[in-house]
């Protein structure tokens, strides 16, 4: 029996390895383009910047240092210049398609950074597997410019999974609808109506505005916004503001809002200031072929009717008063359960210097031509 040569016995020591098998090398010299590992075969193995990762530019030696073991996989025995040729990156994408496809099917909260925002989404990465995270599905409100999820971490579950086809598509958006829902649902459950709430200002409308108010969006309507007329909430409210408000009403899940608190019911003492007899100044707020409705104070409107806004007659108020003037004049009827004041500038001039406040009140006939005035006015805001 001939005995075998070093060689050979060296050769018979090594392992065989084949393509596609996954073994461990480890590191004995690192280049920025590249790692070289002794894997137990008569050749060392080669793993390259490419097929260490997809990323471009990235310098290995900042990733490995000689020492190190790494599990590799054999792309090529022989590269035909005796090299093994290894792949990293090729092993972490078949086990990172193993944990989405199971990410997937458990319905799993997944973890990562934002590795590029694209025109139409983002782009993650979880073991070398890019899941892409449409626009559409980035939030539960429509954004534009997603530029500031940029290197962000977030958290999405995977909603479509297609390996052959190499798509992989992620959703944020349920998770932050569920969250809401949640939110909402504790917080409905801790307010009643009467309660005073702090919030933040979503959105700005024609008709009020939406205050976030910790779980649950609150509408505060523009009726609502003070005891005053209010004619443009956008002039009042802009987004980002910081308000505190009552809950007027919970109506499911709507929640109606309030400021105009009791406390500053400007109707509390109104019987006092403005008594019959007394005299008053305000400005008009607005006109009508019938009258002038003077603003005594926020949230307080007296009517001035045509007949009594001089002595002469007048066609229309519009011919001697206009928005914005200030009028002195004399509450001539107050009633407090329907919040109506009826003043009159006639029954101040036909007052002499000399005499005390004496009441003259309306004649019954035009009395009688005010409230049916005052009924249509309200019947028409009202529409």
């Amino acid at each position: 029996m001939s005995e075998l040569t070093f060689e050979q016995m060296l050769e018979e020591s090594l392992k065989t390895i084949h393509t596609g098998e996954v073994i461990e090398g480890t590191v004995i010299d690192v280049k920025p383009e590249e790692i070289i590992l002794n894997i137990g075969y008569k050749s060392d193995g080669v793993l390259t910047r490419s097929e260490y990762t997809n990323e471009s530019n990235v310098d290995l030696t900042t990733v490995a240092k000689p020492g190190d073991t790494m599990e590799v996989k054999v792309l090529k025995v022989n590269d035909g210049e005796g090299q093994v040729i290894l792949t990293y990156k090729r092993l972490a994408a078949d086990r990172g398609n193993k944990r989405i496809e199971e990410a997937f099917n458990n319905k799993e909260v997944l973890t990562a950074k934002v590795a590029r925002v694209l025109e139409g989404g983002l782009s993650v990465v979880i073991d070398e597997i890019r899941i892409f995270i449409p626009a559409s599905l980035v939030s539960d409100v429509y954004e534009k410019d997603l530029t500031k999820y940029a290197g962000q971490e977030i958290q999405f579950v995977i909603s479509e999974y297609n390996p052959k086809r190499r798509r992989y598509i992620g959703d944020r958006k349920q998770l932050l609808v569920a969250e809401k829902a949640e939110m909402q649902r504790k917080l409905l459950e801790s307010i009643q109506v009467g309660d005073v709430v702090e919030g933040i200002v979503k959105n700005v409308t024609d008709f009020g505005a939406f205050i976030d108010i910790g779980g649950a969006d609150g509408l505060l309507h523009i009726s609502e916004m003070s005891w005053g007329r209010v004619e443009n909430p956008r002039k009042v409210f802009k987004v980002g503001d910081q308000v505190k408000t009552f809950i007027k009403d919970i109506s499911g899940t709507k929640v109606a809002l309030s400021l105009k608190f009791e406390e500053d019911n400007p109707w509390k003492n109104a019987d006092e200031k403005y008594a019959i007899g007394n005299e008053v100044t305000g400005r008009v707020a607005r006109m009508t072929d019938f009258g002038a409705f003077v603003e005594l104070e926020p949230g307080v409107d007296a009517l001035l009717h045509v007949s009594q806004i001089s002595k002469e007659h007048i066609e229309k108020p519009s011919d001697v008063l206009k928005v914005g003037d200030e009028v002195t004049a004399r509450v001539v009827d107050f009633k407090s359960e329907d919040r109506k004041i009826s003043l009159s500038v006639k029954a101040l001039l036909n007052q002499a210097p000399e005499e005390k406040a004496v009441e003259e009140p309306v004649a019954e006939a035009e009395s009688e031509a005010v409230s049916a005035d005052v009924e249509a006015e309200a019947s028409g805001a009202e529409e």
